[in-house]
């Protein structure tokens, strides 16, 4: 049998947290059709002209302030998710990592599996909920690494895991004991997804439906009858109508209203990153705290913890069946 390979992938991340690095990063990310669907003759020039010339600076701040000796959260995370499943896994799979926009990236990683003798690869999106701008552009990447091979590996993708068993039970038993840590009883779980245009949703996105179901099974799982658990969509961007209700609207609404105690999740991320430590955890606590919340708690994402990688370690293998 040859060999076997699993590809996970992230969003990405710049190099460094300053603005020429954050610049170029942006620029990727944002003239991706799928995650900015405004014809290009219309969006380069404000994305030239304007965001990249304000943007940058205020991002590169943003991701100083999570920046870790091991450089970003997010790629120092994915990394140590990709060596735990390789201790999982065995000698028998080869595991690497990638990044959609940076580095490494999605090409040179499916190269470096096939050289190295996999001829059988999984690309695993570490996306729970599917949607065009980040499942479906992984999937793009890798098509457009294949179509310039001339010795191509075979390939699955990994399904969105939005309502597994496996994937909403890690998330009860590691955000119920993060719960339990607490010095104080929430009395509201604000769970937040990352936001989308509500266009993409018109036009036949499964995501924010997918959303809906994991808080759905989460609340059910988390059996916390004196809990209330809300769901919200985060990171908007743009003039256009976003998705609702809007995480920063709901902690300033939440705390004008009564509420004293609060946590916030992130179970649509797969690992911490500056979504979750700077605008939930730093952000969110200030937007909390000036509308007269008292207690706030950002809970941390499954990352490569015990519960994230015994749910990860399951779903690989499901989608391994037959190859391994």
């Amino acid at each position: 049998m040859s060999g076997v390979g699993v590809l996970l992938v992230n969003l990405g991340t710049p190099d460094a947290p300053t603005p020429r690095a954050v610049k170029r990063y942006l620029g990727e990310f944002l003239s991706d059709r799928r995650v900015v669907e405004i014809p290009a003759y219309a969006w380069q020039p404000i994305l030239r002209g304007i965001v990249l010339q304000t943007r940058p600076r205020k991002s590169a701040r943003a991701y100083a302030q999570v920046w870790t000796e091991a450089g970003s959260p997010l790629a120092a995370i994915t990394a140590e998710q990709a060596e735990r499943l390789q201790t999982r896994l065995g000698d028998g799979v080869r595991v690497a990592h990638a990044m959609r926009y940076g580095r490494p990236a999605i090409g040179a990683e499916l190269q470096g599996l096939l050289e190295a003798g996999c001829e059988r690869i999984l690309v695993a999106p570490l996306y729970p909920q599917y949607c065009a701008a980040t499942t479906a552009t992984v999937v793009d990447a890798a098509a457009d690494a294949l179509r310039s091979m001339r010795r191509q590996p075979a390939l699955r993708t990994l399904p969105p895991y939005y309502a597994d068993p496996a994937y909403i039970g890690a998330l009860a038993g590691d955000l119920g004991a993060q719960l339990d840590a607490l010095p104080f009883a929430p009395e509201v779980l604000l769970l937040s997804f990352h936001g989308m245009p509500e266009r993409t949703r018109a036009l036949g996105d499964p995501y924010h439906d997918q959303c809906r179901e994991t808080a759905r099974l989460l609340e059910k799982a988390l059996t916390r009858p004196g809990l209330r658990l809300v769901t919200t969509f985060q990171s908007r961007f743009g003039r256009a109508k976003w998705l609702e209700p809007a995480t920063d609207n709901v902690l300033a609404e939440e705390a004008a209203r009564g509420t004293r105690r609060l946590a916030v999740a992130a179970p649509g991320f797969a690992a911490d990153c500056l979504e979750t430590l700077e605008e939930l955890a730093i952000r969110g606590r200030e937007q909390f705290h000036a509308a007269g919340g008292e207690h706030f708690a950002a809970l941390a994402c499954l990352n490569a913890g015990e519960a994230g990688m015994a749910m990860l370690e399951a779903l690989v293998r499901r989608e391994l069946a037959g190859w391994i």
